[in-house]
C-alpha cells in the first residue's frame, strides 16, 4: 500500500472512483424511482419492484468496474468495516466517506436534472421507528456479510442479489447505506426519505456493520 492506498492505483483514482460510483448508484435509485413512479399508474408493487432491478443492476455493474481501482465502496459503512479490520488507513477512509457522501448529493441532483425536475428537494416521506430501525440493522449486517463471505470474484453478485432480496423483506426497503440515505433526503418522490429519519438509520447501519463484522469472525473468518 502507497499511504493506505492500494498499491494498484493513485489517490486521485480512488477517491474519483468512489464519487463516481456513488453518484451513479444514487443516480440510479432516484431515477429508476422516478421512472417507476410516473409509469407504474399508482401500482407501488411495480414501482417497488421496478426501482429494485435497476438497483440490483447498477449496484452489480459498478462493483465489478470499479472494485479495481478503489475496491469499490460505495458506501460509508463498508468503508468503516474495512477500517476496523486494518484494511485501511483511517486518512483514507475519511476521505473515501466525504468523496461518497459528495457523489450520493451529486448523484440526487443528476436524477432530478434528467428528469427536468427542481435538483434541490427535502424528502417529505417520514420513516421512523423500531421496525424501521431494526431493518436497517439487518439491511446492513446482511450487506456486509455478503461483501466479507462471497468469494472475491462473486462478491458484486452476492451484494446485489441481497440488496434486492432485502429491498423485498425489510420494512425500510433496505436502504442499508449512509451515503444513500443521504441521497434520499434530498429527493421528495416515493423512495426519499425525510431529513429528521436521517441519523437514526445512519446509526443503525453502522450497527449493523459492525455487527457484521463480529459474526464474520464467530463463523470463521476468511
Amino acid at each position: 500500500m502507497n499511504d493506505g492506498y492500494p498499491a494498484c492505483s493513485t489517490a486521485r483514482q480512488q477517491l474519483l472512483a468512489e464519487f463516481i460510483g456513488t453518484l451513479l448508484l444514487m443516480a440510479t435509485v432516484i431515477g429508476s424511482g422516478i421512472m417507476a413512479e410516473r409509469m407504474a399508474g399508482g401500482n407501488a408493487a411495480i414501482a417497488v419492484l421496478g426501482n429494485t432491478l435497476a438497483n440490483c443492476l447498477v449496484l452489480w455493474l459498478l462493483i465489478e468496474l470499479l472494485a479495481p481501482v478503489s475496491g469499490a465502496h460505495l458506501n460509508p459503512v463498508v468503508t468503516l468495516v474495512m477500517w476496523r479490520r486494518h484494511q485501511l488507513a483511517a486518512n483514507v477512509g475519511v476521505s473515501y466517506v466525504m468523496a461518497q457522501a459528495l457523489g450520493a448529493a451529486c448523484g440526487a441532483m443528476l436524477a432530478h436534472a434528467m428528469f427536468e425536475m427542481p435538483l434541490l428537494q427535502w424528502s417529505s416521506y417520514v420513516r421512523w421507528g423500531w421496525g424501521q430501525w431494526m431493518a436497517e440493522v439487518v439491511a446492513t449486517a446482511g450487506l456486509l456479510l455478503s461483501i466479507l463471505r462471497a468469494p472475491q470474484r462473486k462478491v458484486s453478485l452476492a451484494a446485489a442479489a441481497w440488496i434486492g432480496a432485502a429491498y423485498w423483506f425489510t420494512a425500510s426497503t433496505s436502504f442499508a447505506n449512509p451515503a444513500v440515505t443521504l441521497g434520499r433526503t434530498l429527493t421528495d418522490i416515493f423512495s426519499g426519505s425525510h431529513p429528521g429519519s436521517a441519523l437514526p438509520f445512519v446509526v443503525a447501519q453502522s450497527v449493523g456493520g459492525l455487527f457484521a463484522m463480529w459474526l464474520h469472525r464467530i463463523l470463521g473468518a476468511k
